[in-house]
């Protein structure tokens, strides 16, 4: 039997700031919030997936993309695909916007 999956309220869409990644804990899991310029929001676990980790929400992000702080990996923040010549991939979690909350479903 599939769990059924609650969205959780992680934010309201006005404090996030474009282009700066929010921490937030949901049941024990990091995950990264990301507003982007065109006012999209996206979650995206908070380690990059190379061996020595990093913290995805402290990355620099361009458009639909972060950067790793550690390593640089240019990651997707549609899809979590981290991009040639790297490879690699972080989970993503479906965001909805409503009322003006932000809501994560794991």
């Amino acid at each position: 039997m599939n769990a059924l999956k609650i969205p959780v309220k992680v934010a309201t869409y006005e404090e996030l700031v474009p282009q700066v990644g929010q921490p937030v804990l949901i049941n024990d899991k990091p995950i990264a919030l990301f507003k982007v310029t065109s006012g999209e929001v996206y979650a995206i676990e908070d380690k990059s997936p190379h061996p020595k980790g990093g913290v995805l929400s402290e990355g620099l992000v361009s458009g639909h993309y972060v950067f790793c702080p550690v390593y640089d990996w240019k990651i997707s923040l549609a899809d979590g695909l981290v991009q040639a010549p790297d490879e690699g991939k972080v989970q993503t979690y479906k965001v909805e916007v409503r009322d003006g909350d932000v809501y994560v479903s794991l």
